[in-house]
Formats: structure tokens, C-alpha cells, sequence
């Protein structure tokens, strides 16, 4: 019965996100279970007075049966800056890999990152945790060790990031890293645009010469002038085929009916005039 109520309660206590369950997993394949049940329940009673982080390693201060608490210090063995390095180059190259770390979630498939660099960002046994007590008890893992390793997992519940910690990293650093990694690419991205502009500058700035050298030879006022003869045959000059004006083309205007009907009137004429004077100007006849 005492089991049981203690799993459930274990259960409430540690919400299981993988990498809890691997944390917990890592504990469960310790073969003294009561012992094991021991450390749980001390964890539980609130028997862990605190735990601090020193750089990698955490340092805890555990009540015993002592009036002194014990103390417990634990550590993994830290990523040196060039494994960190390789480690960071790797998740960046994955949005959303830093998405998930921004909001506090660790990915599920990070695991390969660190596996592809030769890492591996959990222990594989309890022996390549090293952790040690000042309790009389020489067993490792002690009740007071086991306590803090179950207190870890409800850190590592609250803020994945703890895991990095213990492998040297914090937070803050791995987040700041991937920024100014991510921002170094997209600056990189811009150069490249702008050298492939720069390339093709000479080639632009050759168009643009030669047209503004050829807009220099050229006499506007005498662009529709045509100084060749024209073979008649192949050209038939009549006036326009219908009526239309400018009226015509601007739409409706601001005029009455009959303003509208003298200024159409007018217009045509005008219209009229002006294509029989076109006319016979391209036919060389004087008006």
C-alpha cells in the first residue's frame, strides 16, 4: 500500500516530460529500490534545506538524521567550449530547434545533435555522475544523494536549460550564442546579395553610359521628321473615319447639355480642318 500511495505521489511531484523520464529512468536502473524509495521520500518530506549551482557542478544541503544537514555535491563531466562550439553551430542550423528552446521546451530529437558531435547531454549510468556525501554512509548513491537526484528532476521539469548546466552551459549562454549565431548568418546572407549586386555594377553602369550617350546624339525637336521619300504605293493617307474628340476620350465633364453640344461642334470642326490641312501637307500641296 505504501508503494503505491508513493508512485502516485511521484507521479503529481514530477510531471513526466521526456527528458524527466530519462532522468528518472537513469535512476531506476539502480538495483537497491528501497533504498531508492528512501531517497524519494526525502525528497518529498522536504528534507533538501538547498541546492545551488556553482558553475557545473550543484551543491545541496540535505537534513539527515544528524542535528547538521549533510552536505551533497553533484556534477557531470562539462562539454569543453569547442564541443559547445560544434553543439550551438548545429542547433541553429534548425529554426525550430532555437523556436523550442526560446519557449522554455526542450526538443525532442536534440538528443541527436549532441549524438552526431560525439556527445551525449545525459549520463548513460549512474557511475558517470559524480556525487558524493558527507554522510556516514559510504554507498553512493546514498538516501541524501538520491533525495537531490529527484529534486533535480523537478528542476529539470520547471527549466530544461538545467541539464545544460550540468554540461557547463547556462541559459542565457546557449540562447545569446544562437542569436548572435543566427544574426551573424543572416548578415552573411545579406553580404552575398550585395556582392552579387556589386558584380553585376559594371555591367549596369555600362547600359546606363551608353544610353545616356546616345541620348545626347539625339535631336528631340526633330524626331518626327521623316527626310526619305515615301513609296506611295504602300501608303494611303485619308483623314480619321469617325468624329471623335478629346470629349470623346475625357469622359463626362462639368457642362451642361448644351455647352457639351457647342463644344463638340466646335471641336469637330477644328478636327476637321486640321486632317484635311494633315492631309495635303503629306502630299506636299500647299493649303
Amino acid at each position: 500500500m505504501t508503494n503505491s500511495n508513493s508512485s502516485n505521489s511521484d507521479e503529481t511531484l514530477y510531471h513526466k516530460e521526456w527528458w524527466v523520464e530519462r532522468w528518472l529512468e537513469l535512476l531506476d536502473s539502480y538495483r537497491f529500490k528501497k533504498r531508492l524509495e528512501r531517497a524519494r521520500i526525502y525528497a518529498r518530506e522536504g528534507k533538501i534545506l538547498s541546492i545551488k549551482f556553482e558553475d557545473a557542478k550543484v551543491f545541496a544541503k540535505v537534513q539527515g538524521s544528524d542535528i547538521n544537514p549533510y552536505q551533497v555535491s553533484l556534477s557531470l563531466v562539462p562539454f569543453v567550449d569547442k564541443d559547445w562550439d560544434y553543439i550551438i553551430e548545429s542547433l541553429s542550423e534548425k529554426a525550430i530547434f532555437s523556436a523550442q528552446l526560446l519557449a522554455g521546451k526542450m526538443p525532442e530529437n536534440i538528443e541527436e545533435v549532441f549524438i552526431n558531435n560525439g556527445l551525449s547531454v545525459f549520463p548513460f549510468t549512474l557511475s558517470d555522475i559524480n556525487a558524493c556525501c558527507s554522510c556516514p554512509d559510504k554507498a553512493n548513491l546514498c538516501k541524501h544523494i538520491g533525495a537531490v537526484y529527484y529534486q533535480l528532476a523537478e528542476y529539470f521539469r520547471e527549466d530544461p536549460f538545467t541539464i545544460f548546466k550540468l554540461r557547463g552551459r547556462t541559459k542565457e549562454q546557449i540562447l545569446d550564442a544562437l542569436r548572435q549565431l543566427r544574426l551573424h548568418k543572416l548578415n552573411q546572407q545579406k553580404d552575398r546579395k550585395l556582392t552579387k549586386n556589386k558584380d553585376k555594377l559594371p555591367e549596369i553602369t555600362e547600359t546606363l553610359n551608353h544610353q545616356a550617350e546616345k541620348s545626347k546624339i539625339l535631336d528631340f525637336t526633330k524626331f518626327w521628321q521623316y527626310k526619305r521619300g515615301l513609296d506611295s504605293s504602300l501608303i494611303v493617307i485619308i483623314p480619321p473615319s469617325d468624329d471623335q474628340t478629346v470629349l470623346n476620350i475625357l469622359g463626362r465633364i462639368t457642362l451642361t447639355y448644351e455647352e457639351a453640344r457647342v463644344a463638340q461642334q466646335h471641336l469637330q470642326q477644328v478636327y476637321k480642318n486640321m486632317s484635311q490641312y494633315a492631309v495635303m501637307e503629306a502630299l506636299n500641296r500647299k493649303v
